[in-house]
């Protein structure tokens, strides 16, 4: 058996950087003309090891980071000035866009607009909560305050 390291994930034999053992042919005429795998020598596997405790660190410093997104959405108070007719229906109405707009303005924090979980444009005046999906799974409530533009 021949050892090798998996430079992508490979769906029979393991995830990316995992030190695996497989037949001298299927590593040289497979794995190794497919980009897939390189032959373990001691310092390929020191350098696996490395960058993956480096892939730990970074998933950690992103899981830290996002929970104080959520925490710091779970706070935050949107108001958003709009047109509006007398019975408190809006001249045109508020999407995703404008949230994530209005979130950059008062938080300074880059959502993308597909992560706005809205299911229909807010079309009068008034209070929601306006669910954000967050980068792992996590779903935070924003709470938007409709007003009319004076």
């Amino acid at each position: 058996m021949a050892q090798a390291i998996l430079l992508e994930d490979v769906e029979s034999l393991g995830e990316r950087g995992q030190p695996i053992d497989v037949a001298p042919g299927y590593l040289r005429n497979y794995l190794i003309p497919r980009k897939l795998a390189q032959p373990a020598s001691a310092g390929a596997l020191e350098q696996a090891q490395r960058r993956l405790e480096a892939a730990e660190r970074a998933e950690a410093a992103r899981a830290v980071r996002e929970a104080e997104a959520a925490g710091l959405l779970g706070k935050t108070v949107l108001t958003i000035h709009q047109r509006a007719g007398e019975d408190g229906k809006l001249f045109g109405s508020v999407g995703a866009k404008e949230i994530v707009d209005a979130l950059r303005d008062a938080r300074d924090l880059r959502i993308e607009k597909r992560k706005v979980l809205l299911e229909q444009p807010l079309r009068e005046l008034g209070t929601f909560m306006v669910e954000i999906e967050l980068a792992d799974g996590t779903i935070a409530a924003v709470k938007t305050i409709i007003s009319e533009e004076k």
